[in-house]
């Protein structure tokens, strides 16, 4: 494991063991009291609370049953099967070109059966064509200062959105309408994205919404975040990529989803925004 992944999972034990100490505290136990309803030594309590030693979802399991806190087992079980993943850094997933991290992702997106995308930056990875994905990819390789192998990612990147047409596969796509306007490559490349869309929202297995400008925001713009069914969420941040696994916080995210579609526009209205941003260039 490598010393940035390391310590991204030593934060993630930190977080898991002080929740774990907040638990037993808020049952009004001492380290000796819980260790004993554990079957465990109290020394075992103290390094699992200083995070000195990893608690085990077993451990997990004893002590939120031991302080009556069974409720909390689910979510922090999950946060520690995924320690090693949760935080991932651009700079070290692309530190070879970002080709392989496309490929890396397939198995997850061909694992998906429904997907819930929201974007406010950029045109979903899943939705992008060619030229798009290599204008970004080639950006953001720019400003990382990562090898730019930005064609052969482009293509890897549009070879694994074939999922939009394998299986029985749902897609619902949310878009900030500014997505529509911010100008990724020459205008060809805008036109030929932006005319992908339309013949994208033709598929019965989609459903694409925009938000307008002009919507009553009851959410405010987040940062871009994948829902995996029910099982992951991806967040895009400007550092790097936040995988959640947590139940309760990937509820959070479905609900946040289906808030922004309420005020999203769907079908003819959506068309006629993306007709308008097309019409708009040149």
């Amino acid at each position: 494991m490598s010393a940035s992944r390391s310590s991204n999972a030593q934060t993630a034990r930190e977080a898991i063991a002080a929740r774990l100490g907040t638990i037993r505290r808020n049952a009004e136990l001492t380290g000796q009291e819980l260790a004993l309803r554990c079957g465990w030594s109290p020394a075992k309590s103290s390094r699992i609370e200083r995070a000195r030693t990893p608690a085990s979802d077993a451990d997990i399991r004893a002590w939120c049953k031991a302080c009556g806190a069974e409720d909390e087992t689910v979510d922090l079980i999950a946060v520690n099967q995924q320690a090693d993943q949760m935080y991932v850094h651009w700079q070290k997933l692309h530190r070879h070109g970002m080709r392989r991290a496309q490929e890396e992702a397939v198995p997850l997106y061909t694992g998906t059966r429904r997907f819930r995308v929201y974007c406010s930056n950029v045109i979903p990875g899943i939705l992008q064509t060619e030229t798009y994905a290599a204008a970004l990819l080639s950006t953001i390789a720019a400003f990382q200062g990562t090898p730019d192998d930005s064609k052969s990612a482009a293509t890897s990147r549009v070879e694994r959105s074939r999922v939009l047409h394998e299986g029985n596969r749902r897609l619902a796509l949310l878009l900030e309408e500014t997505v529509l306007r911010y100008r990724i490559g020459n205008d060809a490349t805008m036109v030929s994205q932006l005319g992908y869309l339309l013949a994208v929202m033709a598929l019965p297995n989609v459903s694409l919404g925009v938000i307008p400008f002009t919507a009553q925001r009851r959410v405010w713009p987040l940062e871009a975040f994948y829902l995996f069914d029910n099982r992951q969420v991806s967040v895009e941040l400007l550092t790097a990529a936040v995988n959640v696994s947590a139940p309760s916080e990937v509820a959070t995210y479905a609900q946040a989803f289906s808030e922004l579609s309420e005020i999203a526009v769907h079908g003819a209205a959506a068309r006629a925004l993306i007709s308008e941003a097309i019409n708009s260039i040149g």
